[in-house]
């Protein structure tokens, strides 16, 4: 499915999309991208086991974290494991790039990604962190969702690697994105 344009408005039909084909390809686990909780509200009681990764503490300024506790805490009350960290294609390459200019690797990775939409780039990048982190099981499919900026517009079946095996992960579907990237 191809949405018009990016955005929050394709958050409800990413998310019956991502769960219904999740359901048809027998997948247990959906990681999702939010920042807010809302996102990830509205992927939980539906028979997965969900993984929601938020922006690392300070994304939007220094010690500010953006899910507020209330959200967290919900979340976690409801069974959703809930991954704050370091980004997968940020951290510190993107401090060297501030600090001293140029592009490093992981900036180009995810450049290289964005040319699917950054929504698509952000379901690869989650799913790869919650395996890092053991949210996730090894060697299993997920449905993954991410969005670009807000809400949710991209959701893919993928098998993902650890980060330091990067090159190993699977995208095996895309089930949603939209046709326009920015």
């Amino acid at each position: 499915m191809y949405w018009e344009k990016p955005g929050p408005q394709n958050t409800e039909n990413t998310i019956d999309l991502a769960l219904k084909r999740g359901r048809e390809l027998g997948l247990k686990h959906v990681v999702v991208a939010s920042c807010s909780g809302d996102t990830a509200l509205k992927v939980v009681n539906q028979g997965f086991d969900v993984t929601c990764v938020t922006h690392h503490v300070g994304f939007a300024g220094p010690g500010e974290d953006e899910m507020p506790m209330e959200a967290r805490q919900e979340l976690i009350r409801l069974g959703v494991k809930v991954l704050t960290s370091t980004h997968l294609l940020a951290g510190v390459d993107r401090a060297v790039r501030n600090q001293f200019g140029g592009v490093y690797p992981a900036e180009i990775i995810a450049q290289t990604l964005r040319m699917f939409g950054q929504g698509v780039k952000v379901a690869i990048e989650v799913a790869v962190m919650a395996k890092d982190a053991g949210m996730i099981p090894h060697d299993t499919e997920v449905i993954s969702i991410g969005g670009t900026v807000s809400g949710a517009d991209s959701a893919i079946v993928l098998l993902p690697a650890h980060s330091n095996r990067f090159w190993d992960t699977q995208i095996r579907e895309i089930i949603c994105m939209p046709r326009v990237k920015k």
